[in-house]
This record gives C-alpha cells, structure tokens and sequence, in this order.
C-alpha cells in the first residue's frame, strides 16, 4: 500500500513499505530535466546532476560516497527528459543515515567555480566516450528529436553542446538550483523495510527544515505534430553500417493512458523478439537488416510527459537502400493497421511484458525509481501496479487504431550513414 504526505514546506512524499525486503531504498524526484533547461545552455540539467554529487552543507566532496558505500549501500543520479532522480539502497537500518544525505545536499549542495569546471570537464569526457568517439553515439535519442520536433525543449540535445557547458558559470547554477530544486518541486520516495509513522517523522526531522521557496510555474511543451515525413541524414565516422531510425508522435499517457499502452504493445508485436513481425519480415525474411527494435518512449515508456516519441531503429548493409527498408517497415505496419494482431500474438507480448514488470518490481531500487517517477510526471504511482492488468485489458482493435495512427501521421526519419569524417571536440 502506497502512502503520502507532503511537508510544510512543499515536499512531497511516497512511503512505499515492503515488510519482505531487509533493505530501504530513498529517491529524492525534481520535476526538471533537460526539456526544461535555458536555451543556450543545452546539458545543464545533466550538469547539475553531476554537480548535486560535490559535497553539501555538512558534507565534505565525496563524503556521500563514503557514507553510502560505508552502509554497504549503492547510490546514483540520472537526468531524463522531465525529471532529475538522486537514489540510494542501503541495509535497513542505514535509513536515517540515506535520509539525511539527501536533505543534506537538497538543502544546500556545495556550488563551486572549482566544482562547476571540474564537473564541465567530467560530462564532456562522458560526452566523448558515449556519443563523439563510439559507433552511432547519440542514435536515435539525440539525433532523431531534432528531426520530429520543432521547439528548443523538445528538439535540443540534452547532453549539451561543448561550448555552450564551458559558458556554463556559478551565476547558472545558483539560478538553476534556486528555481528547480525548491522543496515544492520535488519528491521523496522511501521503499522497502519501514514502518510508515517513524518514516515520516524521520522524513520531517530531516527535510523538513529546509526552506520553502517558489515553485516553478511548468510550461507546456506542446507543439504540432508533423503534417508529412521529414527526413535528415547525419555522418557517423564510427559506424560499421548505415542505420536508421523512424520517429513518431505518441499519445498523451496522461489523457489517454489505454491509448498510449496500446503503442506500447504496438512496439512489442513490431519488435520484441524473434517472433516479432519486424523482425521476422527484416531481419529472417527479406534480409533488409542485421538489426531492428521498437519502443514506446525516447527514454523509455511512461518516463516522459507529452509530447513523447515513438521509436523503430534498424541497422542495414550498405547495399540495401534505406528506402526499401522504410518500405518494408511500412507494409507491416499497413497489416497490422487493417487487421490488428492476432488474439494469441498479442497474449504472447502482453505475457512478455508482465514478466519484465514482476520482475523490475522485485528490486527494491527499480520498483522505487518507478513508483517515484510515475508520482512526480502523471499524479499516480499506482500506474506502475496496474500495468499488467492494463496491458492485459489492451484488444487487438486497440493495437490496430495505433497501428493506423502512425501509418495516418507525419514522421521523422533520420539516417545515419558512415563517413570518413573527423568529430568535433571542441
């Protein structure tokens, strides 16, 4: 049973209590990601994530590390495209411990020009080493928004352009924390082994004190779907073989969540597995591909507001035109818009999924990332419990309309095509 509460100051909190499990896991969520961040300062988000891990009030740089590490606890941060988490899983009762390490730094981490560099040159070796220096770096989450949508939020790169992280100054920081990190714009998840009345008073002993300030007003970031295909085609010097990716509109999970799990099933009867249509058609059939997928979700399904984006991704010999690939992506799409899946393929997805979610839930860390993700973007953590009854209650008609709405809507297609090109590390 899920339980809330939210402090004087604006602080939301989701006690999760699982009596089975020896351990607690803590999640702080802030409602900003990198759809939120300044134009002109693409990857700041992700910066202060790097930044939130320098030390704090109390806390010398790397004193969290060794207080976590120290419990027999593991911890780390991520930034998506509307939420930045701080999580750790330690032993029980390490609980107070997690709970004021991360009161600690959201009530004042240590904000630094010695810091702030330090962290610019960390995220833009990251940068070289997951996107500039490694085959099809950044495909299709960074190269395939800009080809969808228009808007800076939605089209931008969120790992952030080099110069633009170099600009980056203490002025930026101290904004950027003061605007998004206030109380009231985020949220506490405690799991695991606790009882729910010292949990909160704990909860209050620890955050509670932290000054109320302004919530940030969030801004729509609705914009048109396109109205025909775009396409663009990127070099890669890296990659072995031409690649390409196919982008489409999502609905809103939060308007119409039935309709946007029906693209979710919609991906998995494409591309989940080796009974999966495009595969079968792709890869065994016809041979167009060495490589395809689908998904619900840039970043995976249920971790965004709208707009989102749906997502097939294939890599092909250089001697199958991309066009013929789009072609045979299109015709099985074509059949499942006039006919839908099959009452027993459909099952068979629906089994696959529900499997995954048991499974992911059974960790503590997983299950409270969910449950905390889903709170903070859409008001309802139960989602994540009702799942594999909502996937199950999908109809194959369902699964059609989806089909037909892709078929029906504008598109970006983005081409990656191997080059003898230098990247550029400035």
């Amino acid at each position: 049973m899920l339980h809330r509460t939210t402090l004087a100051n604006g602080l939301r909190v989701l006690l999760v209590p699982d009596p089975a499990t020896p351990v607690v896991g803590v999640a702080v969520h802030v409602d900003v990601g990198f759809r939120s961040e300044p134009q002109g300062r693409t990857g700041f988000a992700h910066l202060f994530e790097h930044l939130m891990f320098q030390g704090s009030e109390s806390l010398e740089k790397l004193a969290h590390f060794r207080h976590v590490q120290g419990s027999g606890g593991v911890f780390n941060g991520s930034t998506h495209q509307d939420y930045t988490d701080y999580f750790e899983v330690l032993p029980a009762a390490a609980l107070e411990r997690a709970l004021f390490l991360e009161a600690d730094r959201l009530r004042a981490p240590t904000l630094s020009v010695e810091n702030l560099r330090n962290q610019v040159d960390v995220v833009k070796e990251e940068i070289r080493l997951n996107v500039l220096n490694r085959p099809y770096g950044g495909f299709p989450w960074i190269l395939l928004p800009p080809v969808l949508y228009d808007t800076f939020p939605n089209a931008h790169n969120g790992y952030g352009d080099f110069s633009e992280l170099e600009q980056a100054s203490l002025d930026d920081a101290a904004g950027f924390f003061d605007t998004y990190y206030a109380p009231g714009n985020a949220q506490v998840t405690v799991a695991g082994f606790i009882d729910v009345d010292e949990t909160v008073a704990l909860v209050e002993k620890h955050f509670g004190d932290i000054p109320a300030r302004p919530t940030p007003t969030r801004p729509s970031f609705a914009e048109p779907p396109p109205g025909a295909e775009r396409r663009q085609a990127v070099p890669d010097a890296h990659a072995p073989l031409p690649a390409l990716a196919l982008g489409y509109r999502l609905p809103d999970p939060a308007a119409d969540l039935d309709g946007y799990l029906a693209h979710v099933l919609l991906a998995s009867v494409l591309g989940d597995g080796e009974a999966a249509r495009l595969q079968r058609r792709l890869v065994h059939a016809d041979g167009l591909v060495t490589d395809i997928s689908a998904g619900a979700g840039l970043m995976g399904s249920l971790d965004a507001r709208d707009p989102d984006t749906f997502t097939i991704t294939a890599v092909h010999p250089a001697a199958v035109d991309p066009d013929r690939v789009l072609g045979a992506v299109d015709e099985e799409l074509d059949k499942l818009a006039a006919t839908g899946p099959t009452p027993e393929e459909l099952a068979g997805q629906v089994a696959r999924w529900s499997a995954s979610a048991h499974q992911e839930n059974d960790r503590v860390m997983y299950r409270m990332l969910g449950l905390g993700a889903r709170e903070l973007l859409y008001g309802r953590a139960e989602i994540t419990d009702e799942l594999p009854g909502r996937l199950a209650a999908v109809t194959p008609e369902q699964v059609r309309a989806a089909a037909g709405t892709l078929r029906g809507s504008g598109r970006g297609v983005l081409l990656v095509e191997p080059a003898a090109t230098s990247e550029d590390d400035a």
